[in-house]
């Protein structure tokens, strides 16, 4: 007869704290359980002990395509310019969206550095469902430009029409719309360049659950696709696509690279099409370093279409940030501070032509200054 031992029910209860106190030391020895860990709370470090590349100033200097209205005064023009003077920025495009007095006080602000800084206008929509609104904006696009506005931006559409534009706007016109059509001839006529962003990268309009390979960025700025009438990726490239086909005269540089960081072979095809569009890169460093074998032939081979841009505010560790993934070949890093997303970063390794393009010669071609 098998002997059975009964433990009191104190002891029970003594055994059970005991393992219970024994796994919560173990847990806390270890760290946070890690089924409890959100992937927004993911925050890895490298543990590849493999060279890190410190570049300060970028190799050639540059013309920054997609800045914003950043600095809120003077003494924030100061600092800025100073920040652009360590980094080698020579000059940036401020995209301030806007018209009528908050675009002369915005010129007026960056006045005194007119060399550095180039300040673009938005289109002024208001009254746009009256049937003079194209010959009204054409003439505040022409005051703008006698103001010293040199381009157009930044136009955005994700799917309802233009919005980014103030004071007023749109009333849903996209870019492509018939009754944009005498605005964008007349700034091929001033050759005033249109930045414009259409679109967001291909993960915003997935659900944002556990499959979302762009997760960290999904949920904040998902696209809403149930809205009547919005406009669904590919058809907001599309209508890139019309506008950059009915006006050769005029120049367009597509924001994000059109937001086909997933599939470039999109863009690819448009660059491959229409001499007068290019693509700036800003805001998709951390969309193009996870792929940089794909990324740096894509760049080699479309050198000649592309432009530097940020819009990630002026911090110089933004700058450098950006010179580290473009100029090095440093494997495996991450940049918490500046992308929201859980995979790792690689630098592109571009080459010395390629970056001479992407900093700075593109660019004097699109703004017509001599080499």
């Amino acid at each position: 007869m098998n002997n059975i031992y009964l433990f009191p029910k104190w002891a029970t209860k003594f055994l059970f704290f005991l393992i219970l106190t024994s796994t919560c030391m173990v847990t806390s020895a270890l760290g946070q359980d890690a089924s409890e860990i959100k992937l927004s709370e993911f925050r890895p470090v490298s543990i590849y002990k493999v060279p890190v590349t410190h570049i300060q100033k970028s190799k050639y200097p540059i013309i920054d395509f997609h800045a914003h209205d950043n600095a809120a005064n003077l003494k924030g023009v100061e600092a800025w310019v100073n920040t652009m003077d360590k980094v080698g920025v020579q000059k940036s495009i401020i995209l301030s969206y806007t018209t009528g007095p908050a675009f002369d006080s915005i010129v007026a602000k960056y006045a005194g550095y007119k060399e550095r800084f180039e300040i673009w206008c938005g289109i002024d929509y208001t009254g746009c469902d009256k049937p003079d609104w194209s010959e009204r904006a054409v003439k505040e696009l022409e005051r703008c430009y006698k103001q010293g506005a040199r381009g157009v931006g930044e136009l955005g559409d994700k799917g309802l029409g233009e919005f980014y534009s103030q004071p007023a706007p749109s009333c849903g016109l996209h870019i492509d719309d018939p009754r944009m059509q005498p605005i964008i001839k007349r700034c091929g006529e001033l050759n005033m360049p249109i930045s414009i962003h259409v679109a967001e990268d291909a993960w915003m309009y997935e659900k944002p659950d556990e499959k979302n390979d762009g997760q960290g960025n999904a949920g904040t700025w998902h696209v809403d696709m149930t809205k009547p009438g919005i406009l669904n990726h590919d058809q907001l490239v599309e209508t890139l696509e019309h506008a950059v086909r009915d006006n050769p005269g005029t120049t367009f540089i597509a924001c994000h690279l059109a937001n086909t960081c997933s599939d470039l072979s999109m863009i690819a095809r448009l660059f491959d099409l229409y001499p007068n569009l290019y693509a700036d890169i800003a805001a998709r460093y951390g969309e193009l370093a996870p792929i940089p074998h794909y990324v740096h032939d894509f760049m080699e081979k479309y050198a000649n279409k592309l432009v530097y841009g940020t819009d990630m505010g002026r911090d110089q560790s933004m700058y450098e940030s950006t010179f580290r993934i473009l100029e090095s070949n440093d494997e495996h890093f991450y940049d918490h501070a500046l992308f929201n997303y859980h995979w790792a970063l690689y630098g592109l390794g571009l080459s010395s032509k390629t970056l001479k393009k992407l900093y700075n010669a593109n660019g004097m071609k699109i703004l017509k200054r001599p080499n």
